[in-house]
């Protein structure tokens, strides 16, 4: 190899052993980096070559760092990512429900790249066995890259939409129909990714599980629903809906104990309007989309939380509940869920 090429290649494998092996606790000496060049990569160089090649390297940009303590040396200074933010992704990734296991595996193994060699197999210690449900759709990472780019070129999908049946099978929904919609935004909400999107059809805007989606496809006609979406409102969405799950949009007054505060601020937000009522409750009045999911997280709440109005949402509570309580009602009536 000429030594013009040697000199390129030893500067960046100079840069590839700073950057894998060292840190503060860790540093390497000029003399352990030119036995490191010439046994592991066979570059020769000299002590006076490596410290011209680091003053290059930090005139590039690299924070390379000199020790002249107890452990002398050169070391990586700072990186693009330090070890606490790495381990937040880690942690992001690993408990994502959206992210297949194999793509968990994958994603770590590449966030432990980007740290050095002694702070990644601390990442590696970090790393825990969740025992919890994953996505097995492999194409939610294609299906990602299909709506980014729909919304970049303004332009419509279409695409399968499943479900589980209790055969713990995978099947179309509507007997394989194709959905067709204009995507606008991607959301995470309770671990799952789901899409924001308009339908010509129902022309509202409506929410779909990015892992639930199959054979995702490009199509020529531009996006609908532009006036709906400059007026929408991800983060008010999210805090109306329960589980992503839809339902008619109702301004409901509730009171509430003073122990259930950090509950309703976590779901409605600081800006929620908490009204004292005398004694431990308050009042709040929000926006909610009335269905199943939103009487379940109230009934959750217990007698700590009580539905004012609308008059006609108190009576769907109170059917919901009714509902519930009937079938514990007569133990004669059991028998026909076990048939």
């Amino acid at each position: 190899m000429p030594a013009a090429q040697v000199q390129k290649m030893k500067l960046l494998y100079l840069m590839k052993i700073l950057t894998e092996r060292t840190d503060e606790n860790h540093p390497l000496t000029a003399a352990e980096l030119c036995t490191i060049l010439s046994m592991e990569y066979d570059v020769p160089a000299e002590r006076k070559s490596v410290y011209r090649d680091i003053a290059a390297l930090r005139e590039f940009g690299l924070d390379i760092e000199q020790s002249t303590g107890g452990i002398p040396g050169f070391y990586m200074g700072s990186r693009l990512f330090e070890l606490a933010e790495l381990k937040l992704l880690v942690d992001a990734v690993q408990a994502s429900r959206s992210i297949t296991g194999k793509k968990t595996d994958e994603l770590i193994q590449k966030l432990e790249s980007l740290a050095g060699r002694e702070d990644a197999r601390q990442l590696q210690q970090q790393v825990f066995l969740y025992k919890r449900a994953k996505t097995e759709n492999e194409t939610i990472y294609y299906n990602v890259d299909y709506i980014h780019t729909a919304i970049y070129t303004n332009v419509q999908i279409r695409f399968q939409y499943t479900e589980w049946t209790r055969q713990k099978e995978i099947r179309l929904k509507r007997n394989g129909a194709w959905y067709v919609v204009s995507p606008w935004a991607l959301t995470w909400d309770d671990e799952n990714y789901y899409l924001i999107a308009y339908d010509e059809q129902s022309e509202r805007l409506k929410h779909y599980r990015v892992d639930k989606m199959q054979k995702m496809e490009l199509l020529e006609e531009k996006r609908l629903g532009k006036e709906l979406f400059e007026n929408f409102d991800i983060v008010a969405f999210e805090k109306r809906t329960f589980g992503m799950f839809g339902g008619r949009e109702e301004r409901v007054t509730m009171v509430c104990r003073e122990y259930l505060a950090g509950v309703i601020i976590d779901r409605f937000g600081r800006d929620v309007m908490m009204v004292p009522q005398g004694g431990e409750w308050f009042r709040i009045s929000v926006p909610v989309a009335v269905s199943p999911q939103f009487f379940g997280w109230a009934a959750g709440l217990g007698t700590g939380i009580q539905i004012l109005r609308p008059e006609s949402v108190r009576r769907e509570f109170q059917e919901y509940l009714k509902g519930i309580a009937s079938m514990y009602e007569n133990d004669g009536e059991q028998s026909r869920f076990w048939q």
